[in-house]
């Protein structure tokens, strides 16, 4: 088999600036320990987020040049509307300035307290939404994506039984929705398979609660699908992706994922008189409901890239090179997810620093050295991020402690991870010199972006 080549010519460059391992310490100690607050001019390979990271092709970069700015109707607005009713078949198209304001205004209309929101994984943004109105967000994982080192094809799935189990215990009139997120973002990349969005489609209609997907990486998910499931081999992405959405009532998306936008999101659904109220607070606190806090050269760029992230040459090559950094990490021992996501390489930072116990933030600890040791800024998905604590004030740690790498689309070269994994190398052989972290000051909600931290 011939090397799988980037599909894209490079035509615009960004210069990055080099920093010393003495600087990068003291950088790292003025940031109190978390990389979040580490200006990006530091960062050598910044690998903290795929969000809004993507390098636009030329063609999008053409059409921000037509984006009409008009306050209302503007045919830029048209345009994206057709492009998200082509690719995900919802009659109904809301834009927002990026996916979090969606689920704002979803949760906002849709929850309070005593009610419940069901995932299989719910990811940071998303929880505190959920929470911010009153509710309680609830994850149902499959028991394969419990365990990061053991492979199995579609580790993201919802566990349907734990779902029904919810649903007999709390009721469904006071679940509102049940969210599938597709890939399993928090549960580390992994996708969810055909046949498990049916199911849960399935028993979502039995007992008449809204079914919405978290879309922001679906043509990553779908190319897994036509990978990894039985059936789908000699389907095309588009295909699939219509299938995928077939099945769910509506769905949010940050257009900063699977469609190369700077900024952007929507909300999609059938739903007319959820639409209508979605459509007032979009108003509110967003704008105009055919611009929705956006600029019209973002809806151009949204509406092309959401047609160019399903080209099977891009998917082919973006899904092997997470496979590339996946597999030499594996080679050294490192303990990573298997098998390797759509968009990201997840470190069990839990297996990776044994010991360093929970309540010291493992993936925290992790996150720092691999940026003291090469400039590489990653984010932990652990306790920092989930944790909780109880009535006494002890920690509630999160089900996994995992160090995400993601990978932003159409930016960095084969060279650059490979110096990504010479790094992660070289921290693991010197792990057990690796100290734990504490929290000196935090916010009640989403605290990883904001919290300071201090060696333990």
């Amino acid at each position: 088999m011939k090397t799988i080549i980037e599909p894209f010519k490079i035509k615009s460059v960004e210069q990055i600036l080099f920093t010393t391992k003495k600087q990068r310490t003291q950088i790292l100690k003025d940031a109190d320990y978390n990389p979040f607050r580490i200006t990006a001019e530091d960062v050598l390979i910044d690998l903290l987020t795929d969000s809004g990271t993507s390098a636009m092709s030329s063609r999008q970069w053409a059409g921000m040049m037509q984006g009409d700015e008009s306050y209302a109707g503007s045919p830029s607005f048209f345009h994206f509307e057709q492009s998200v009713k082509d690719v995900m078949g919802f009659p109904i198209v809301i834009p927002t300035h990026q996916g979090r304001a969606a689920e704002k205004i979803l949760f906002t209309i849709l929850g309070g307290k005593g009610k419940y929101f069901i995932s299989n994984t719910l990811f940071d943004t998303t929880r505190a939404n959920i929470e911010f109105s009153g509710a309680e967000g609830i994850d149902c994982l499959c028991e394969e994506g419990k365990h990061p080192t053991i492979p199995a094809p579609f580790k993201g799935n919802m566990d349907v039984d734990a779902l029904k189990k919810v649903i007999r215990e709390e009721g469904a009139s006071v679940i509102p929705m049940v969210i599938l997120t597709v890939t399993n973002n928090s549960g580390g990349g992994q996708p969810v398979s055909m046949q498990n969005i049916r199911e849960v489609s399935t028993v979502c209609k039995e007992n008449k609660i809204p079914f919405f997907i978290d879309a922001c990486r679906f043509a990553e998910n779908s190319y897994c699908i036509k990978l990894r499931e039985e059936g789908y081999a000699h389907k095309s992405v588009p295909e699939i992706a219509a299938e995928m959405f077939s099945y769910a009532d509506g769905c949010t998306m940050s257009a900063k994922k699977d469609a190369f936008a700077n900024i952007g999101g929507f909300l999609a659904m059938r739903d007319l008189d959820l639409a209508l109220r979605c459509r007032n607070l979009l108003i509110i606190t967003e704008g105009f409901t055919t611009y929705g806090g956006l600029a019209g050269r973002d809806l151009e760029a949204i509406a092309i890239g959401l047609k160019e992230v399903m080209d099977e040459h891009y998917l082919q090559y973006r899904i092997r090179s997470i496979e590339y950094l996946t597999n030499k990490l594996i080679e050294a021992g490192v303990p990573v997810m298997q098998p390797a996501g759509g968009h990201a390489v997840y470190i069990d930072a839990k297996e990776f620093l044994k010991h360093i116990p929970v309540e010291q933030y493992p993936g925290q600890a992790l996150v720092c050295a691999l940026y003291t040791e090469g400039g590489i800024r990653s984010v932990e998905i652990g306790s920092l991020m989930f944790g909780k604590y109880d009535n006494g004030g002890k920690l509630i740690p999160s089900q996994m402690e995992l160090v995400r790498l993601a990978i932003p689309r159409r930016v960095y070269t084969q060279s650059h991870i490979d110096y990504v994994a010479e790094v992660i190398i070289e921290v693991f052989e010197k792990r057990e010199s690796i100290k734990g972290l504490k929290i000196i000051e935090e916010t009640p909600l989403l605290r990883h972006f904001t919290a300071k931290l201090s060696l333990v």
